[in-house]
């Protein structure tokens, strides 16, 4: 069994005067809940039970920085891509455009990890569970990760996924 872990970046600050959202940095909140994030991938009874990921990371500021401070460097992500169309600042980006960017570095001998932004990542959980947890009915909370599993053979794509597991900072 393979899983796909579905990540909401943690808390950042609002934009600045001149609206740039891309740029957004983590709030020491934000830092707390990645600190929580790498405890949970670094715990092979936790979330790091469900690696080794080949991770997807948006081109954001604050997707970047969860990425970092939660994931990288830790026996649950074994490399990582960063997408600029993931990023739904400039436009809107679907469920299936997080999808394409996944197969496209989907190697089918790893689980995947992707690092997004709302309203994305409540769509992604929902199109690919068929439902929400009660957690994520009002949108998926900041530093959340919902983990799917996939077939071995299969490789990610639009199709039903159980979920296995969620991990909620306080």
């Amino acid at each position: 069994m393979r899983f796909l872990t579905i990540v909401r970046h943690a808390e950042a600050a609002p934009a600045g005067p001149d609206g740039d959202d891309f740029h957004r940095s983590l709030t020491e909140r934000g830092r707390e809940q990645c600190a929580q994030l790498r405890t949970w991938a670094s715990d092979a009874t936790a979330l790091g039970a469900y690696g080794p990921c080949t991770a997807l990371v948006s081109a954001a500021t604050r997707t970047r920085q969860t990425f970092l401070a939660s994931f990288d460097e830790t026996p649950f992500v074994q490399s990582h891509e960063t997408s600029s169309l993931i990023y739904n600042g400039r436009r809107d980006v679907t469920a299936e455009d997080v999808l394409i960017d996944l197969q496209a570095i989907d190697p089918v001998t790893t689980s995947l990890l992707v690092v997004a932004h709302n309203p994305t990542v409540t769509e992604l959980l929902f199109a690919l569970a068929g439902e929400l947890p009660s957690s994520a009915r009002d949108g998926s909370p900041l530093a959340s990760a919902y983990v799917l599993a996939i077939e071995t053979d299969q490789s990610v794509g639009l199709a039903r996924y159980r979920l296995v597991n969620e991990f909620i900072p306080a």
